[in-house]
C-alpha cells in the first residue's frame, strides 16, 4: 500500500530525496500527474530498435532523452544528457534514456540520479543480434559506422538487479515486426 499519495504535497517533495532504509520504507516520488516517477534506461546495440520501441510504448507518457536527438556537432553530449535527465526528473516527469548504455559503469550514474530523485529505475535490455543491427542500420538515416555496432557488442554487459534496477525487461524484435518483452524475475 502506498501511503505517500495521501501525504501533503510538501511532505512528498521532501520524501522524494530520502530513503527510509532503516525501517524498511522507501520514499516514492510522484509527478504532477500523481503517477510514480519512472526512469527507464534502454540498453542495447546501435540499430537494435530502441527508438522504435520508445515511439511504440512510451512516446505518449515519457520524456525522451537521447544523444541521437542532439545536433551532430553538439559539444559534451553526456553533460547535456545528464542536465536534461535532471530537469525532467526534478519536474516529476517520467523519462526514457535512449542510448546504448552498454556497460554497468555507463548506467551507474543514471541509476544514481534516478534514485536521488526517488524514481523507480527500470532497465530494458535489447537482445544483441549483430547481423540484425547491421541490416537495420543499412535501412536507416543517418547510419552509424559498422564499427560502432561491433564496439558496442564487445562492451555490452547485460543489466543486473545488483546495479540498482527495480525491474529488468528483456526485449526482442518479434518475427513479423513488433516487440516481445519479458520481465525478469528477481
Amino acid at each position: 500500500m502506498c501511503i505517500a499519495s495521501k501525504l501533503p504535497s510538501s511532505y512528498r517533495t521532501w520524501c522524494r530525496r530520502r530513503q527510509w532504509a532503516s525501517n524498511g520504507f522507501a520514499a516514492i516520488a510522484f509527478g504532477s500527474t500523481g503517477r510514480e516517477i519512472e526512469l527507464i534506461i534502454f540498453i542495447g546495440l546501435p540499430a537494435a530498435g530502441k527508438t522504435s520501441f520508445f515511439r511504440e510504448r512510451f512516446a505518449a507518457t515519457h520524456a525522451h532523452v537521447s544523444k541521437d536527438l542532439m545536433p551532430r556537432a553538439a559539444r559534451d553530449k553526456q553533460a547535456q544528457q545528464m542536465a536534461q535527465l535532471e530537469r525532467a526528473l526534478a519536474a516529476g516527469t517520467p523519462v526514457v534514456v535512449d542510448n546504448t548504455n552498454p556497460r554497468s559503469a555507463d548506467r551507474a550514474v543514471l541509476v544514481e540520479i534516478g534514485h536521488r530523485h526517488g524514481a523507480r529505475v527500470v532497465a530494458y535490455f535489447f537482445e544483441p543480434r549483430i547481423a540484425d543491427s547491421i541490416k537495420r542500420n543499412a535501412e536507416r538515416t543517418p547510419q552509424v559506422p559498422k564499427v560502432a555496432i561491433f564496439t558496442a557488442a564487445k562492451r555490452l554487459q547485460p543489466p543486473a538487479f545488483e546495479e540498482g534496477f527495480d525491474e529488468i525487461h528483456d526485449v526482442r524484435i518479434a518475427t513479423g515486426g513488433g516487440f516481445s518483452v519479458v520481465q525478469r524475475a528477481r
